[in-house]
């Protein structure tokens, strides 16, 4: 049935290279587009060396327009509506931006260069977040933001690729010039061969697990020496990260490690007793201005640059993919054609 849907668009065949999110989200489009896609993966199905292991897995446009250009919140609001519509069981319960008193200037400039949030008062946040009872006088609450936890839904994503008649071939690596018909692109810093701009911006995190501690949503804590998010995951675990280095040694530092327990613990003493589970860090593909690109060369479509926005931008850059391929369509703030 779908191969006769695909004859009757004729659309073409499509090569899409690296299974992290850009291309798990890349090959779901095009799968459902009709297109046949043939998903290549270096790594085995774990995807354990993939910069998608170690991501926070936040969709939160809104707070992420503190610092980042109005393209990253354009593209993260459009891909919300993407993870609502193709992954309905992503995790839409917001997020809470918190801060000690002694940095409420911090917490002031962050409300102001942000939207899309409610003030909470003390008793509204530990209503929302019964394990914060008493530890902050406020908060702002962004109710529409997501969050996903990247190693379960990773392969979530492969499996819906698969059911929309995608294919994926893990332990392949051809490179781009070498496939016949369109390939796409998304090697991240594996692809310096045709962006030697690329740059990895180092991310660390740490895992930590206690069953003191419940939180339904991310929790961004402002600090001025120690910024830093929790994430709730799945069995009383809890990813806390936020580090942005530049520097390309993927390991942890003992200071990162100290300030983020730190941090950490200064959002909730009882993260003090919780057990460390893991130590990592991964490396994010940038271009200097940190901003996502999608090249296009004849067939050969190259989309990179997601920087810290992986999960938040790759459906809207997949989207933005199709369009072109499907109806020619461009975006100027995304696409570069040659």
């Amino acid at each position: 049935m779908l191969q006769k849907t695909r004859e009757k668009r004729g659309a073409p065949p499509i090569a899409v290279i690296g299974a992290g999110i850009a291309g798990a989200w890349q090959a779901l489009l095009f799968a459902k587009a009709g297109h046949a896609v043939m998903l290549h993966e270096r790594g085995d199905d774990a995807m354990a060396h993939a910069t998608s292991h170690w991501a926070g897995g936040m969709l939160a446009p809104w707070c992420e327009s503190e610092v980042s250009e109005p393209l990253v919140s354009r593209l993260g609001l459009r891909s919300l509506a993407l993870w609502h519509e193709h992954a309905p069981d992503t995790s839409f319960n917001g997020s809470l931006v918190v801060a000690h008193p002694r940095d409420r200037s911090d917490f002031e400039r962050f409300a102001r260069m942000t939207s899309g949030h409610r003030h909470l008062q003390r008793d509204d946040v530990s209503k929302l977040e019964p394990s914060l009872d008493g530890r902050f006088r406020e908060a702002l609450f962004f109710p529409d933001e997501a969050h996903v936890e990247p190693r379960r839904v990773l392969p979530e994503l492969h499996a819906r690729i698969r059911a929309a008649g995608g294919q994926i071939e893990f332990g392949s690596a051809p490179k781009p010039a070498d496939i016949e018909g369109l390939a796409i692109d998304c090697r991240g810093l594996a692809a310096r061969d045709t962006f030697p701009d690329l740059r990895g911006v180092k991310g660390e995190e740490i895992i930590v697990e206690t069953d003191e501690i419940m939180l339904s949503r991310p929790v961004r804590l402002l600090h001025p020496r120690w910024p830093l998010y929790i994430i709730p995951r799945e069995h009383h675990r809890f990813m806390i990260g936020a580090t942005s280095i530049e520097c390309e040694d993927d390991g942890v530092s003992v200071r990162s490690a100290l300030e983020l327990l730190s941090a950490a613990y200064a959002v909730h003493p009882a993260f003090g007793e919780a057990r460390i589970v893991e130590i990592g860090a991964g490396l994010r593909p940038a271009f200097p201005d940190n901003l996502p690109r999608i090249a296009i060369d004849k067939n050969r479509i190259a989309v990179n640059g997601l920087y810290r926005h992986g999960f938040l931008l790759a459906p809207a850059l997949a989207e933005l993919t199709l369009g072109y391929v499907a109806r020619g369509e461009i975006d100027n703030e995304v696409m570069q054609c040659k």
